[in-house]
């Protein structure tokens, strides 16, 4: 006897596109296929939010496959349940009956089940003289196997979303810890660098945390955090090797203090080269002991501080900030463009930008700012130069008019001269910086 699938639910529930949408997908189910229901409920359950589904939704549905007496569900066989609502309420651990009727109609939404209503809206089934199940009335679970293999994937890419949040959490823990101890081991151990602009940045980006972050949100913030992390470790690591520079920082600290006012440097034309008083194998063997790494930005700020009344705001936070405030003092420097491009194409421009600072820096003992870059261009072009101990040698001069002043403010009214002042350096600092220079 031919009967008529039902495509429309009972009563006042209007048809929608989704709906139809839901049918044409349970007609596309490959001859053969089977699935394991309660694996791939578990898979739905993973994905509900994906889904659209609710975990009352979800309850309503692991009722209706209860009702599907195989395990497993095929395209083959019958996959239409007509539990009664009073049997779906008690399965549904009690459900009240308002509550059943809006979680059915989420998963009618969501594209999990399909309405295969009565034309008096009841659910039944009509069997022929073997038993055998001729027309169904109720709730169809043919999109369950049509889309197995698509809620499987959305179950695996929550899975995989899961784990890069938790992994992107733990990362910003591990973030905030190292560089909050490591700012307090800084100025414990009097490591120079402007350790309260660094725990500004610090706070201003945990700030910008809420509460509850999506994981882009997280990771953002990690990477910021990360970039901040790479210049505290580097500070620190490079107060550690300040002792294995001694040689170059002296010869640093006596070559920028002859650029008086007569000096050879008279012009930016001029050869701009002068010969060391000490030899130039020595100086080869100490610049290459040097580490092969770009000073961290804190140590140059810390040692170069009027750079940063050029720069836009008065603050230099990344690289970028920091080479548009040497743009600004290279015409102020009387420095040439020329004379720029060389020192970028034989230095790189970070570390041409670096070696501007320091001049800027040294600025009222350098005659001529563009000849004396010259000259260092010329060092850098024969593996002569590198900015390391100019930045050292800055930082001990530094040091040296930070503890005379502080010595200064520590004696008696009376002009009477007290013991030493008590300015407080780490002793691997003192070590590396007081020694007698050749």
């Amino acid at each position: 006897m031919q009967t008529h699938i039902s495509t429309t639910p009972f009563g006042r529930r209007p048809m929608t596109l989704g709906q139809m949408a839901s049918q044409v997908t349970a007609k596309s189910i490959p001859e053969g296929t089977t699935v394991e229901k309660w694996k791939v409920f578990r898979s739905i359950r993973e994905a509900r939010d994906l889904l659209g589904a609710t975990d009352r939704s979800l309850a309503i549905l692991n009722a209706l496959l209860s009702f599907h007496r195989d395990s497993e569900l095929s395209g083959d066989g019958t996959l239409v349940v007509w539990p009664s609502n009073e049997q779906l309420m008690a399965r549904a651990n009690g459900m009240p009956p308002t509550t059943l009727r809006r979680h059915l109609a989420v998963l009618v939404d969501c594209g999990l089940i399909i309405r295969r209503d009565s034309p008096n809206g009841k659910r039944f089934a009509r069997k022929g003289r073997g038993g055998e199940v001729e027309q169904a009335y109720g709730f169809d679970l043919s999109p369950i196997v049509a889309r197995a293999e698509e809620f499987e994937q959305l179950a695996e890419a929550v899975q995989a979303e899961k784990k890069a949040f938790k992994v992107s959490k733990e990362r910003l823990t591990l973030l905030r810890r190292d560089i909050v101890k490591m700012i307090d081991a800084g100025i414990e151990e009097g490591v120079p660098g402007n350790w309260g602009r660094i725990g500004q940045i610090y706070q201003e980006i945990i700030g910008r945390l809420p509460r509850t972050a999506p994981r882009q949100v997280v990771e953002s913030l990690c990477d910021e955090l990360q970039e901040l992390w790479t210049e505290v470790h580097d500070m620190l690591e490079l107060f550690t090797k300040t002792q294995k520079m001694d040689a170059n920082e002296s010869q640093y600290g006596r070559h920028i203090q002859n650029s008086n006012p007569n000096s050879i440097f008279e012009s930016e034309k001029g050869s701009g080269k002068k010969k060391e008083a000490d030899g130039s194998a020595d100086e080869n063997d100490n610049l290459r002991s040097l580490p092969k790494r770009e000073l961290p930005l804190g140590i140059v700020l810390d040692a170069c501080p009027d750079l940063m009344d050029l720069a836009q705001g008065g603050r230099i936070r990344h690289w970028s900030d920091f080479l548009a405030a040497v743009e600004v003092a290279r015409p102020m420097l009387g420095v040439s463009p020329s004379a720029w491009r060389e020192a970028c194409e034989a230095m790189g421009e970070v570390q041409a930008a670096i070696t501007l600072a320091a001049i800027l820096q040294r600025s009222d003992q350098i005659n001529s700012a563009g000849g004396y870059l010259r000259s260092l261009t010329d060092k850098a072009r024969e593996g002569h130069f590198s900015t390391w101990p100019m930045v050292m040698a800055l930082l001990r001069s530094k040091l040296d008019a930070d503890k005379a002043a502080a010595t200064t403010d520590r004696e008696p009214p009376n002009g009477d001269k007290g013991g030493e002042g008590q300015y407080e350096v780490s002793e691997a600092l003192l070590k590396s910086l007081n020694k007698p220079r050749s």
